[in-house]
């Protein structure tokens, strides 16, 4: 491994910590919400509104924090360029509350028909609106270059909500068998209404927390509006054509599942079956901040290092799937993750897996578009993966149920990936290492293989889990063998230059 990529390696364990740490939090957090609800329903209900606030998160913020960024340190008052982004963003989130107030009713049953209620879309949209208005003052956190205090409120954010859970669903049913008078309110069958009260009450404190920030002479400079708004306009498309290409299938289930008895029941299990993928997610988050700062700074000037870039990409892969087979060769354990009525879905995590593997590659061949200055391909790719992956799911979810969710996605980032290492080759060529991501892809198969053979033939708990282990040992043997000789590892390398220098 080059020194790139050890370079690369430490930058994604530190960024992965910072970034990710919050998501892990509110991940288990999520988990939990599946064993204190009495309803699989309220699962879905749940997994439906956060699809929608992250869609509607990206649109009511269109494109403006990236747009901040790049004029902040065009102009030179920066200050005149957040205090004009700000009151922009604050503006159309208004509009968009006060509308929302008019509409909740009709906005409910078409979301959800009677299972939805409108009080619920009511404490959504304000904490949608609360995070979106303070979307800015964080973002001139990390402009000012203060990510200890960026990462402390965010972080903190995240502890306060768990708490406020803790408080409704472990709390209050103690205290209720204590003092019933005291508490004769509290009712376990509300739950939705407790997990929407607890991040509301955490996102008013994370806001007064980022407030500081807003302590300057405001100025709105309708001009530099302007100016801001072409630039952003094109990364709102691309944010929303991504987005969409993530959540659409939570979105959309229950208008097309035919039974609407079941539809949020169905997106439950679904939902929270999906939540075990998240560990392929996160890798590629904390991947994607270490690798965008990695590829443009091996990109100026006359320097261009194809070959680290071709790198970078096995490599992810390599690791992309130790993390697939991992998950799967011991989902014994990790299914009691989930309630055993949630069991039934495990099916899909596989699916749901390999797919956020390729929507990951993609990501890592996109930088073609990004380094030749051809963004706007990155939208045409993204809007057709949209296309495709709604296509999908609106022919065959009344037949399917959620596993035509997990296919949609595994084939609309499928295809995304191939049409842009097609492009990318064409217009950046990378000599990427086919042979060796085609030799693990396909022992990982075989090994996949190999798992769910013993699945269906052993039932013995520990002798499966004996046979996963030997499986994805052999992968990592030969993952050391061809990519990671021990002799470039630290300490280890060092020990072995040292007592058998005629070997190395």
């Amino acid at each position: 491994m080059s020194g790139g990529m050890k370079n690369l390696a430490k930058e994604t364990i530190f960024y992965g910590v910072g970034s990710v740490l919050p998501k892990l939090l509110s991940w288990l957090l999520s988990l939990y919400w599946a064993f204190v609800l009495p309803r699989i329903s309220d699962i879905g209900v749940l997994t439906n509104f956060y699809a929608w606030v992250a869609l509607l998160q990206v649109t009511l913020t269109y494109g403006m924090e990236t747009g901040y960024f790049r004029f902040a340190n065009k102009e030179k008052d920066p200050e005149k360029v957040f205090s004009t982004t700000f009151i922009s963003i604050l503006s159309t989130t208004l509009i968009f509350f006060v509308i929302s107030l008019f509409f909740l009713e009709p906005a409910a049953f078409v979301l959800g028909g009677t299972e939805m209620k409108p009080h619920w879309l009511l404490l959504l949209i304000t904490i949608l609106c609360i995070d979106v208005i303070g979307t800015i003052p964080f973002a001139k956190l990390r402009f000012k270059k203060r990510p200890i205090r960026f990462a402390t409120i965010k972080i903190l954010n995240v502890v306060l909500t768990i708490l406020f859970n803790l408080f409704f669903f472990l709390a209050c049913p103690w205290l209720q068998s204590k003092f019933p008078g005291a508490f004769s309110w509290f009712d376990i069958n509300n739950g939705v209404d407790y997990i929407l009260i607890s991040n509301l009450s955490a996102s008013v404190i994370q806001f007064l927390m980022v407030s500081p920030e807003l302590r300057i002479k405001f100025i709105f400079d309708k001009q530099l509006l302007q100016q801001m708004l072409k630039y952003s306009f094109p990364i709102l498309i691309l944010g929303i054509a991504g987005i969409l290409n993530q959540t659409v299938d939570k979105i959309v289930f229950p208008w097309f599942y035919p039974n609407n008895d079941f539809a949020f029941t169905e997106l439950g299990i679904y939902g929270q079956n999906f939540k075990i993928a998240v560990i392929m997610v996160m890798f590629t988050q904390a991947f994607r901040y270490a690798f965008e700062p990695f590829i443009f700074a091996r990109n100026r000037g006359s320097y261009d290092d194809k070959q680290s870039f071709s790198d970078a990409t096995k490599y992810f892969i390599i690791f992309g799937l130790l993390i697939f087979l991992v998950t799967i060769g011991f989902i014994d354990i990790i299914k009691f993750l989930l309630p055993i009525k949630y069991h039934v879905g495990l099916k899909v995590v596989p699916i749901v897996l390999m797919g956020e593997l390729f929507f990951g590659i993609y990501f890592n061949l996109s930088l073609w578009y990004k380094l030749t200055d051809q963004t706007k391909w990155g939208a045409y790719i993204s809007i057709f993966g949209f296309i495709l992956t709604i296509a999908i799911n609106i022919i065959f979810i009344p037949a399917y149920s959620y596993m035509a969710c997990a296919w949609a996605s595994f084939f609309a980032n499928f295809i995304m990936m191939v049409i842009s290492y097609f492009m990318g080759q064409k217009n950046y060529p990378i000599p990427y290492n086919l042979k060796s991501a085609g030799f693990f892809f396909m022992l990982s198969m075989l090994l996949f293989a190999g798992i769910t053979v013993s699945y269906a033939c052993v039932d013995n708990l520990w002798v499966r889990l004996s046979i996963s282990t030997a499986l994805i040992l052999l992968y990592l043997l030969v993952v050391i063998k061809k990519e990671l000789p021990l002799t470039e590892w630290p300490v280890i390398g060092n020990y072995l230059k040292k007592n058998n220098p005629t070997d190395i």
